[in-house]
């Protein structure tokens, strides 16, 4: 005779598994989570190489400074509608062959960019560049359903420190390979490394029964749409994506501009190095997921966003001293990636059957915000100069936190 203990147990895992999640054997080893994050890492650098290059790139096809920053925009536009277009067929199709088949398209996306004669090429090649890497999504999105729950956080939160260490050495390894070879080579060299990377994941990655098989493209479209409508902690957490990397990316983007001018005027393998300081902020917030998994998410978001404001008192220093610039870099990496780990461990939990889904809307806004924050800062830089700069992050910072405690709150 069972328990009423016992009875409820079966049912909830009789409702686990008639989700439309077809409950894969959690196969994701460390050593495969950690590939994940590699392969993450060289994806997501491929739409960050260009940020310490705008200086070049302005001087090679005759773009003005204040234009410079539209390359940034358009890789993240491109981006956006990767994330919608591309990452939800997570849900639909065979995973593994989607992740290698995009990875090996972002090979000739690269060697379009490597090649590009004109402004109008160099354009569309990091379009394309933009719309296929959100490979990335879909490989964390697969980590999180390979993953055992208990430790669903933990390994959110190695994979997407992959995402974070790739965007930032990506100014390391485009400084150094510039100033080795010109800019030109750094998407040569990305493109071998992708090309090595689809025949690692061919052999790695399980065979995945896709979740929502019976959905058309088109309803699975607009079921992006319906989650929004019917997840508040998806709603919330993509507002906090938008606003987060609207101030990472006014940093990013424009940090390359007053180092490389005059009192300043480092090469480019200096201003790259500063990317090393950010992977130190993105490696100790790594554990952001591992807080998530204990019912600690609320707190980490709101330490974390205090850090991402007072992270821009240190960087308004940049041109008087390099140390106020790189302890700046590393609050505000290691404050924004930790609100980014938690706010993917908490959505993964929401739908099981629908994480593609889940990822894809997330991360829309999170590439809106990039954009916004790539055109605004270089605009804010010509107009009024670094402490214009600093002072727009402040404030996209402040209205983060502010939305954090109102939202809180609500709930």
């Amino acid at each position: 005779m069972k328990t009423s203990k016992e009875k409820a147990l079966l049912l909830s895992n009789q409702a686990i598994a008639n989700t439309a999640e077809t409950a894969p054997v959690r196969v994701l080893s460390r050593s495969v989570a950690l590939l994940f994050a590699i392969a993450c890492g060289l994806a997501v650098a491929n739409i960050y190489y260009a940020q310490p290059l705008l200086d070049a790139l302005a001087h090679e096809f005759g773009i003005t400074h204040s234009s410079v920053g539209f390359v940034i925009t358009v890789t993240q536009i491109c981006y956006a509608l990767g994330l919608l277009l591309l990452v939800p067929l997570g849900d639909l199709l065979n995973r593994r062959r989607l992740i290698t088949g995009q990875v090996l398209l972002s090979v000739l996306a690269l060697i379009v960019v490597s090649f590009a004669p004109t402004r109008t090429i160099l354009l569309i090649g990091m379009a394309m560049v933009g719309l296929l890497a959100v490979v990335t999504q879909t490989l964390v999105a697969f980590a999180s359903t390979l993953a055992h729950p208990t430790e669903r956080g933990q390994v959110v939160g190695l994979v997407t420190s992959g995402v974070v260490i790739g965007i930032l050495l990506a100014r390391t390894v485009a400084g150094v390979l510039t100033d080795l070879a010109g800019w030109r080579s750094v998407y040569l060299v990305s493109a071998t490394l992708t090309l090595f990377m689809a025949v690692a994941l061919l052999r790695v990655l399980p065979k995945n029964k896709p979740s929502s098989a019976t959905l058309s493209y088109a309803q699975l479209l607009r079921s992006v749409i319906a989650l929004f409508v019917q997840e508040r902690i998806l709603r919330i957490r993509a507002v906090l994506a938008l606003l987060i990397f609207t101030a990472f990316s006014i940093l990013w983007t424009s940090l390359v501009l007053p180092l490389s001018a005059p009192p300043l005027s480092l090469s480019h393998t200096a201003i790259g190095a500063f990317g090393l300081a950010g992977v130190a902020g993105a490696l100790a917030a790594a554990q952001a997921g591992r807080l998530a998994d204990q019912g600690l998410g609320q707190r980490t978001t709101g330490t974390a966003l205090v850090v991402l404001l007072l992270s821009w008192l240190p960087i308004h220093y940049t041109e008087h001293s390099l140390l106020a610039l790189a302890l700046g870099v590393i609050l505000l990496d290691l404050a924004v990636q930790a609100v980014h780990v938690t706010n993917q461990s908490l959505i993964f939990n929401v739908r099981p059957e629908a994480r593609s889904r889940l990822t894809a809307g997330y991360m829309i806004f999170y590439s809106i915000g990039s954009a916004t924050g790539a055109i605004a800062s270089t605009h804010m830089y010509t107009y009024a100069g670094w402490s214009g700069v600093c002072l727009l992050g402040t404030g996209v910072s402040a209205l983060a936190l502010i939305f954090w405690v109102v939202t809180r709150r609500a709930a």
